[in-house]
């Protein structure tokens, strides 16, 4: 789908988000370690777009990737993850901040939410915080191959209860499960 897929900054204030042009932007949050970076490739799919790791805690700045010169995708740092000190993660939660307030360019932002995991507290409050702002969101159950097929449906049922069910697309980066719909959100 997508021919020409950059990386361009990594930005750890406003003044130095580069899209002045007005192109739309398509956000990807959730906690530390479930799938933001693998999602992006699985998309676009490249391999090695996003920068992906085993251990929590890779992103560490937003990062933006020009899709077709077209569109921005924007992979900001995890929240949740404690082995990060206090004040790095408040740093982590003012990028993410400065990025939301009054983004005119911000289409979609994707939550993504663990399947297995469920959606932890701190998913339950940035969910509420989108909508608070007002921003499009659209729920992404991501890893879903790794939870067992007789199980999957509770583990969904416990999301919809938890975040309610409008937008959720279930996925897997591997399988490339569900990234159609999210293509077709995008286009």
């Amino acid at each position: 789908m997508f021919n020409k897929c950059e990386y361009i900054i990594s930005a750890v204030s406003k003044k130095q988000f580069p899209n002045k042009t007005g192109l739309n932007e398509y956000v990807f949050l959730g906690r530390s370690n479930v799938g933001k970076s693998s999602l992006i490739n699985a998309i676009t799919n490249r391999k090695l777009l996003a920068h992906t790791s085993s251990k929590p805690g890779k992103t560490q700045a937003i990062n933006f990737y020009l899709i077709d010169e077209k569109l921005y995708f924007v992979d900001v740092p995890g929240y949740g993850y404690a082995s990060q000190s206090v004040s790095k993660r408040l740093d982590f939660g003012k990028y993410i901040e400065s990025y939301l307030k009054n983004n005119p360019n911000l289409k979609i932002a994707f939550l993504l939410v663990d399947t297995k995991v469920g959606p932890t507290n701190d998913d339950i409050l940035m969910y509420e915080y989108l909508k608070y702002l007002n921003i499009n969101t659209t729920i992404i159950a991501t890893k879903a191959d790794k939870v067992g097929t007789t199980h999957l449906q509770k583990h969904i049922r416990n999301i919809k209860e938890k975040l309610g069910d409008d937008n959720l697309i279930i996925t897997s980066s591997l399988r490339k499960q569900g990234i159609d719909k999210i293509i077709k959100l995008i286009d």
